[in-house]
């Protein structure tokens, strides 16, 4: 597991940098209707986020792995009716969430549905996508993870995800939690302060995990 896994869902989404070439992409696709290579583009970039957040909400396994396969066939379906109103993300989103809530209503029988002969391709996609995905969701996992956050500092969290997730310099993260407007010189003994105490924070969230945060 990466050590910023500590901070948040063991399984994060995909960035702003990659979303947009994401979109771009799917865009290209549906603008040639190419609705294989949109669903594909769709169903593998959002996938993983859109499953974690199903068994979020579901709070089930099994449900949220029958609601994904209800979105991934729904999403097949309803492309060539997408209309860029929204992003492609919004949108898939909009469509876990009814899938999820026809499955709580019992108006789908996952066993009954009949998947069209093109679309296997995508089923099989959205299965490979659930087994690679449910072990980083699984609730032991989760509660690990949950464990070494709640053993941070307030501090330790705040200088984790400044230089793990913002990736700051470390100037830059001594100028941020700086009480004052420090000088040069100060700025660069905190600079060297503050990259000594993240080490012995690593060490910390490894002696912590017993072996989950691996050496870097």
């Amino acid at each position: 597991m990466e050590l910023r896994a500590v901070l948040r869902d063991p399984l994060g989404s995909v960035d702003a940098t990659q979303r947009a070439e994401l979109e771009r992409e799917i865009t290209e696709a549906c603008r040639a209707e190419d609705w294989q290579q949109a669903a594909t583009l769709s169903i593998r970039g959002y996938g993983p986020e859109i499953l974690g957040w199903l068994l979020a909400t579901s709070g089930r396994e099994q449900d949220a792995s029958d609601a994904f396969s209800l979105f991934c066939e729904s999403l097949w379906r309803a492309l060539p009716g997408f209309r860029g109103e929204s992003s492609l993300r919004t949108w898939a989103y909009r469509l876990a969430q009814r899938s999820l809530a026809r499955l709580a209503r019992g108006d789908i029988r996952r066993r009954a549905r009949v998947v069209p002969l093109d679309a296997v391709d995508i089923e099989e996609l959205a299965e490979q996508i659930r087994s690679r995905t449910m072990p980083f969701l699984r609730t032991e996992l989760r509660a690990e993870v949950q464990r070494l956050r709640d053993q941070l500092s307030e501090e330790e969290r705040s200088l984790l995800v400044l230089r793990l997730d913002r990736r700051m310099s470390w100037d830059a993260i001594a100028l941020v939690l700086a009480d004052d407007e420090p000088t040069a010189e100060a700025l660069k003994r905190s600079a060297a302060a503050l990259r000594k105490r993240y080490e012995r924070v690593k060490a910390k969230l490894r002696e912590l995990s017993r072996g989950l945060v691996p050496p870097e």
